[in-house]
């Protein structure tokens, strides 16, 4: 493969993690924080943007294809390593979740911080600066399914990734339990972008060990190990049809926003329905709990593993549209800091 190939394969397949992240995210908008009971009945099986029910109670009557904060805030880490060229500022970092999280409730949206970054940010705007560890309690999803940036911006070869995740997460989610979700997250994406044609079990398999290393690291707090969940999930649901598998992840593996459920979950859908990446997301979206986070994560892996082909074209200019995206911006300055830190990684 040429170089010029090889930086074109990269290319779709950063972009590719990126709109799965997205698209996911806007699968799962409609139907978040609702029971599979509740979406069967407002909305049938997921299949398309769909858009949200009065009922829906985050996002009422949003438009389909409209993203949440797991896209946005993403992007706003994006936006802040690049500004950074690779590195993130604590105390801009906090200033721009807080305002962002304004910006939403004076568009009038419940879609806020999650429970670990606000009270961080909480913390750090009554005084705290980073020494004082605000993220110390932070356990939830919010570190992973922000994390796709850092994945793009570092090779996970050299031990960069894995410094990159603790930076990008530690101010507000600086447990074993957060630490080791973001990095199973990136871990995956990051092993796709380096190894294309890999599996997404090989990238499974990759995250789960990047995980264990990160659980020895912040603060501890008792839960299932992130590591050994991912591997037990995927292999929970590795011959199941698929109705089985809703009612498997929904009800053992677990789908809230505790970074042992929701983050074991996507790795479930990924590997599961590797072959079928958009029947992933829907599904994805359709299992009820924490739905808009699940999807988003699994659409980033699986972007990451299959480029910006895994996604119906129609899906993808919708989902743009509606949210003004413009990620080739990003996604060549992101690489830029990839090359660079592989550069700074060679000897």
């Amino acid at each position: 493969m040429s170089p010029r190939t090889a930086r074109s394969v990269l290319a779709d397949r950063a972009t590719g993690a990126l709109l799965g992240l997205a698209i996911g995210d806007a699968l799962g908008m409609p139907t978040q924080s609702m029971n599979r009971k509740q979406i069967a009945r407002h909305y049938g099986p997921i299949s398309s943007l769909r858009d949200a029910v009065a009922e829906q109670p985050i996002a009422p009557l949003h438009r389909a294809g409209s993203i949440t904060d797991d896209t946005e805030q993403a992007l706003l880490l994006a936006r802040l390593l690049i500004d950074g060229h690779g590195r993130i500022e604590p105390r801009r970092f906090a200033d721009a979740l807080a305002e962002w999280e304004a910006d939403m409730e004076a568009r009038g949206s419940l879609d806020l911080l999650g429970p670990s970054t606000k009270a961080a940010i909480a913390a750090i705007r009554a005084g705290a600066g980073p020494d004082d560890d605000p993220g110390k309690s932070g356990t939830t999803n919010g570190a992973a399914m922000r994390i796709a940036p850092v994945a793009l911006a570092f090779p996970l070869a050299g031990g960069r990734l894995a410094t990159a995740v603790v930076e990008a997460s530690k101010l507000t989610h600086n447990t074993g339990l957060a630490l080791g979700a973001a990095g199973a997250v990136a871990a995956a994406i990051a092993h796709a972008l380096d190894h294309p044609g890999c599996s997404v079990n090989d990238s499974t398999r990759v995250a789960a060990q990047l995980a264990a290393q990160l659980e020895d690291t912040g603060n501890w707090v008792a839960g299932g190990s992130i590591s050994a969940r991912i591997g037990w999930a995927a292999e929970l649901v590795h011959d199941l049809a698929q109705d089985d598998v809703l009612d498997v992840i929904s009800t053992i593996v677990g789908t809230s926003v505790a970074s042992q459920e929701s983050v074991p979950a996507a790795f479930a859908f990924a590997t599961r329905f590797a072959d079928d990446p958009f029947q992933a997301l829907c599904l994805a979206a359709q299992v009820g709990g924490d739905t808009d986070t699940i999807a988003a994560m699994t659409g980033a892996v699986l972007g990451a593993h299959y480029g910006v082909s895994a996604w119906p074209t129609p899906i993808v200019e919708a989902v743009v549209s509606v949210n003004e995206l413009e990620l080739t911006p990003l996604v060549d300055k992101l690489l830029a800091l990839r090359q660079s830190a592989a550069g700074h990684a060679a000897p």
